[in-house]
C-alpha cells in the first residue's frame, strides 16, 4: 500500500484520518497538523497555499504517495494549485451540499464552516448546483476549532459555543446540517445534542475515504502497508495533537 499524507491546519482533520482508517486499518500514515499557523478560516488563500506547498513538499519528503488535503480551508484555497505544482494524487474535502439537498424534508440545510470556506469558489460552485432547489442558510462556526485544539469537546462551554452558531440555522428551519470544516465532527456529541433528534448532521469524512481507496484501488496499491501506523507531525505544539490521536 502507499504511504498516505494527511494535513489539516490543526488537529482536526484526525476525523478524516479516523473515517480513513475504518476502510484501510492496515495503512501507513503521515499526518502534518499545521497549529502553528492554526486557523485557516481567516487567512488569505495566498498565505494558505504557500502553507500547502511547504507541507506537500515535506510530506513528499517523508515518503508519502498519495496526500488527503483534510482540511475544507485549504481544499479550497490550494488543491488546485497543488494538483498543478506537484505530480502526486491529492482528495480534497468536498462540500456535502448534494447528500443534505437531497436529503432534506423542510427544504432548508444549514452549512457550519469556516469564513474561509464559505467564500472559497469550489463551495461556491456547488452551492450553486443546488441552491434554485433547497434553500442553503450558512454560518461560520465562531469559536468551534479553538473548542477542539483545546480538547473542550463537551461541557457547558462548547455547548454555549456551538449553540450560538447552530442556533440560527435552526431557527432559520434547517432540517439537515452540513459540516463543512474538519475540526467540526469532534463536536458532533454536542452538535446533535444542541441540535435535536430531528435534524440530520452531516460529515464528509466517510465520503473522502471512500474516494481515497477508489484512487488506490485505481492504481493498485491498497493492500496492507508493510509498516502499517500512523505517524504524527506538527509546526507547533504536538501536546492537543497528540491527546486527541489518543481519543481516537
Amino acid at each position: 500500500m502507499a504511504v498516505i499524507g494527511l494535513f489539516d491546519s490543526g488537529s482536526g482533520g484526525l476525523s478524516v484520518l479516523r473515517e480513513i482508517r475504518k476502510v484501510l486499518p492496515s495503512g501507513r500514515f503521515i499526518y502534518y497538523a499545521d497549529n502553528a499557523h492554526c486557523p485557516y478560516g481567516e487567512k488569505s488563500a495566498a498565505y494558505i497555499q504557500d502553507r500547502a506547498r511547504a507541507i506537500t513538499r515535506l510530506l513528499l519528503d517523508k515518503g508519502a504517495e498519495v496526500i488527503v488535503v483534510a482540511c475544507n480551508t485549504a481544499t479550497g484555497a490550494a488543491i488546485a494549485t497543488l494538483r498543478e505544482e506537484f505530480d502526486v494524487p491529492f482528495v480534497g474535502m468536498e462540500p456535502a451540499i448534494k447528500p443534505a439537498a437531497l436529503g432534506t424534508r423542510s427544504g432548508v440545510i444549514g452549512v457550519l464552516a469556516t469564513a474561509g470556506t464559505l467564500k472559497a469558489s469550489k463551495y461556491l460552485n456547488t452551492k450553486g448546483l443546488y441552491e434554485n432547489d433547497v434553500r442553503i442558510e450558512e454560518h461560520v462556526g465562531e469559536g468551534f476549532v479553538q473548542l477542539v485544539e483545546s480538547l473542550q469537546l463537551d461541557g457547558p462551554e462548547a455547548e454555549r459555543v456551538v449553540r450560538a452558531s447552530l442556533q440560527p440555522l435552526l431557527d432559520a428551519g434547517a432540517d439537515t446540517i452540513v459540516l463543512g470544516c474538519t475540526h467540526y465532527p469532534f463536536l458532533l456529541p454536542v452538535i446533535r445534542r444542541v441540535a435535536g433528534p430531528g435534524v440530520q448532521v452531516i460529515d464528509p469524512a466517510p465520503a473522502v475515504a471512500r474516494q481515497l481507496m477508489h484512487i488506490l484501488q485505481e492504481r493498485g496499491i491498497a493492500g496492507a502497508a508493510p509498516a502499517p501506523g500512523v505517524e504524527l507531525l506538527s509546526s507547533g505544539d504536538p501536546a492537543s495533537l497528540h491527546a486527541l490521536a489518543a481519543t481516537l
